[in-house]
């Protein structure tokens, strides 16, 4: 049984959950968008430590690919009336576009928690959100 076309994402972080939702009612993609804590990473080929240093796009028709790049994907795998998507994730995808996107994509991560939506949460590691939740 071949894997399914999914896109991962940080269903702790309220800026990723906002991020993906935004997707869902505007992005027609075949990719379940879905949270990678509720997902089976086992099934799909991912570990948690590559699911929560950037979104994933895991795909039965090519290797896995991570950050900007799965945002490119996600972005061209868009269908119907999508001519602006697809463009949106052919232009990520262009090497000059690319290389800009991987610092741009990395200071987003760093800084979510103060984007719109984001909660203190979004600031935390997998891990340092698992050790809170140990604690209190």
């Amino acid at each position: 049984m071949s894997k399914p076309t999914v896109f991962l994402y940080d269903g702790d972080c309220a800026f990723c959950s906002k991020c993906a939702d935004f997707i869902d009612r505007r992005v027609d993609t075949p990719a379940s968008v879905q949270p990678w804590q509720w997902s089976d990473l086992e099934k799909l080929g991912v570990s948690a430590e590559q699911c929560d240093a950037a979104v994933q796009w895991v795909s039965p028709h090519g290797p896995t690919v991570a950050g900007p790049d799965a945002i490119a994907r996600l972005l061209r795998s868009a269908s119907g009336a999508a001519g602006l998507w697809k463009a949106l994730g052919v232009t990520l995808s262009l090497p000059p576009v690319r290389w800009m996107a991987w610092p741009v994509y990395r200071w987003v991560a760093r800084n979510r928690h103060r984007m719109p939506g984001g909660t203190a949460a979004c600031s935390l590691s997998q891990a340092q959100r698992e050790a809170g939740r140990a604690t209190a």
